[in-house]
């Protein structure tokens, strides 16, 4: 049995934690802040209740492994999973719009071929059948594997089978998602479509490589799903699992340093100089954190894909509405901008500031525990903005104006609004700026890669959205998955079967 300690409280720290305890470690959790789940918080007010991080729950199958790895318990026996359908109402600049049905390709060709044209859907259809092969060229080794020396072969191989664009005398095939929305969707709004899976992970559709096709993929094929409750309630019956099996958590308990002995990880060193020993130090907090809190030992080895920085973060308004949610709303709207450019611009240039009119993010869940009765509504509006950034003057009201084409009456409803920026991320998770990390993705020279799960430091390892399979709440549980493997089967682990 080994002393394990890990630092921070994240989903991906607990989902190792709960592991590692069932495998009959001692595992003790030190988080800075006083609770877990670190980006996945909860807002209260006057009886209105609001996810402050990721409000849906994709791919529900790697929680569904983790509660019946750690206890033989269904998912559904703790939360209660809601399948959002439509998956999105998409509402876009030139005033068409689409509901998309959830987890049904044909559904979704259905739908677009309805709404924007016929043709249109199969277009769209066909992208999907594309990037149905990236993902079965890239699921082991990018999300079910830890990241091994020979990552390079993720890195220069792109699995997005592009279709040969011909113009003139050149043939070209698509390399990002911006190649792809102009020369196999050939249509402005199936383009924003693309883009808008893009943004809604922090990524530039004009330098993100094609192998991206994997995230409206994902969506489409797996399903959206609502945690009743809100996705808090994911986060809180994670750190019940992990007590049930007698994991240790100290709130208050900010890491200062990692300890070594005799060239291993060999323990922490608390605030107020309390020295913990540990046989093994699993790390969920961003890489900046990390680094200035190590020995003077790389935190990675020279072959090592970086760090990876310079991912944009989240502005969020929550609005708080007199008058119940209307029959047949949908739960998710995304409205898109209708200057593309100025956007990605904003967001990604230097300098770079929020856009004003950008994509927007409205989330109605008509969840009677977000509201104090069937009278109300709680909407959360989320944009992506850069990491950093302090949000302008007025902000807040252009994101209400754009809710105003999902949401009729807004306004006149309105009764309060909390608005969160970047700022309250970074105080919340660490992350500089507020930074939020993103999946990882294959191509592109490994720039898309997050660090592996091992570290230069032997005894040292590293889980949650900043390494090995990156960000996002299911490869949060992954990442848990493959640290949990490598400590109790060694170097050999090669990942589930």
């Amino acid at each position: 049995m080994a002393r394990i300690a890990v630092i921070g409280a994240g989903m991906g720290a607990m989902a190792t934690a709960a592991r590692l305890a069932v495998a009959g470690h001692r595992v003790a959790v030190y988080e800075r802040t006083d609770t877990y789940g670190g980006g996945v918080r909860r807002f209260e007010r006057d009886g209105f209740a609001f996810d402050t991080g990721p409000g849906l729950l994709p791919l529900p199958a790697v929680h569904r492994d983790l509660f019946v790895k750690t206890g033989k318990e269904p998912l559904e026996s703790v939360v209660e999973l809601v399948q959002v359908d439509p998956s999105a109402r998409h509402l876009f600049a030139d005033g068409t719009e689409a509901a998309l049905p959830n987890a049904s390709r044909a559904g979704v060709v259905a739908a677009l071929d309805d709404a924007l044209g016929a043709g249109l859907g199969a277009r769209w259809g066909d992208f999907l059948v594309r990037a149905r092969e990236a993902w079965d060229r890239t699921r082991r080794p990018l999300l079910e594997e830890p990241l091994w020396p020979n990552w390079e072969v993720l890195a220069d191989r792109e699995p997005y089978p592009a279709v040969p664009h011909k113009k003139l005398l050149r043939t070209r095939r698509a390399g990002t998602l911006a190649e792809i929305g102009a020369w196999e969707l050939r249509d402005p709004r199936l383009a924003a479509l693309l883009d808008g899976y893009a943004l809604a992970h922090g990524l530039d559709p004009r330098v993100t490589p094609a192998s991206a096709a994997v995230l409206p993929y994902l969506d489409h094929a797996f399903g959206t799903w609502y945690v009743r409750g809100g996705v808090r309630e994911l986060a809180r019956a994670v750190h019940e699992r992990c007590v049930a099996r007698r994991v240790e958590f100290r709130f208050g308990a900010e890491v200062t340093r990692v300890l070594e002995k005799d060239g291993r990880a060999a323990g922490l060193e608390l605030a107020g100089g309390e020295v913990v020993e540990a046989d093994f130090v699993v790390a969920g907090v961003a890489p900046g954190v990390l680094e200035g809190r190590m020995p003077d030992t790389a935190l990675r080895a020279g072959a090592e894909v970086p760090a990876r920085g310079g991912l944009p973060s989240r502005a969020t308004v929550l609005l708080a509405l007199r008058g119940g949610r209307p029959a047949g709303t949908a739960h998710r709207t995304v409205v898109h901008t209708a200057d593309r450019e100025r956007e990605l611009e904003a967001v990604f240039g230097s300098p770079s500031s929020p856009a004003p009119g950008p994509t927007l993010t409205v989330l109605r869940p008509g969840d009677p525990a977000s509201v104090p009765d069937a009278d109300h509504e709680a909407v959360t509006l989320t944009a992506t903005v850069p990491a950093g950034a302090a949000l302008p003057d007025g902000y807040t009201d252009e994101l209400i104006t754009v809710a105003e084409r999902a949401v009729p009456g807004l306004r006149e409803r309105l009764l309060w609004h909390e608005t969160r920026a970047p700022a309250d991320i970074a105080r919340e998770t660490g992350a500089e700026g507020g930074a939020v990390p993103a999946p990882s993705l294959a191509a592109a020279g490994g720039r898309l890669l997050h660090p592996s799960n091992s570290t230069a430091l032997p005894g040292l390892f590293t889980v949650g959205g900043w390494s090995h399979p990156g960000g996002g709440l299911p490869h949060a549980g992954m990442s848990g998955a493959l640290v949990a493997g490598l400590i109790v089967e060694g170097p050999e682990f090669r990942g589930s079967q």
